[in-house]
């Protein structure tokens, strides 16, 4: 793949998570009663960052928790090497009963990773609402479903790939267009 543009650079990501933080605080007036949960694995470090910012918003520790919704897609299949799908395993320690739940992830795009992980979340508990954040929105949705929160809307062709590369993971903190 070759790299056609940057979309967003550290300081970009940085100003789009504080943003949704803010978003996030005024549509659920404060943080009692929310719940982050990244879904694996960018969404896992953006979900700590929101967290983050929010306690320096507000003052108010949110619960964060991981879900790995491997076993919860619709397109579940055998690898090349005909081995199973690899679990990355879902950590969520607290009751998701009645809470507002805020799913983070680092792209959406045909929205069937969100209702993947929205099932998965399901075995937790029923929360009392379920909300989408988002740091990039290409478009191109196969199911309806939309981000609630998003750091940035990027426009992208069917042939076009967005690649988010996040200091936890990748050392570096940016997201790009590439092409196939």
């Amino acid at each position: 793949m070759e790299k056609k543009a940057l979309v967003l650079d550290e300081a970009a990501i940085r100003r789009g998570l504080t943003r949704v933080a803010h978003e996030i605080l005024e549509k659920n007036k404060g943080g009692k009663g929310l719940v982050l949960v990244g879904i694996k694995t960018r969404g896992v470090p953006l979900a700590k960052r929101l967290a983050e910012k929010i306690s320096q918003i507000e003052g108010v520790e949110v619960p964060i928790g991981e879900v790995d919704i491997t076993l919860y897609r619709d397109d579940l299949t055998k690898s090349e090497d005909n081995e199973d799908p690899t679990i990355k395993g879902t950590h969520v320690e607290t009751d998701l009963a009645g809470k507002k739940v805020i799913l983070v992830d680092d792209v959406l795009y045909t929205g069937r990773t969100v209702r993947a992980a929205m099932d998965a979340i399901m075995d937790y508990g029923r929360p009392a609402q379920v909300q989408l954040a988002v740091l990039v929105d290409r478009g191109h949705r196969e199911l309806p479903i939309r981000a609630d929160y998003v750091g940035k809307n990027v426009p992208t062709s069917q042939e076009e790939v967005i690649g988010v590369q996040l200091l936890e993971s990748d050392e570096v903190d940016e997201v790009s267009i590439y092409t196939k």
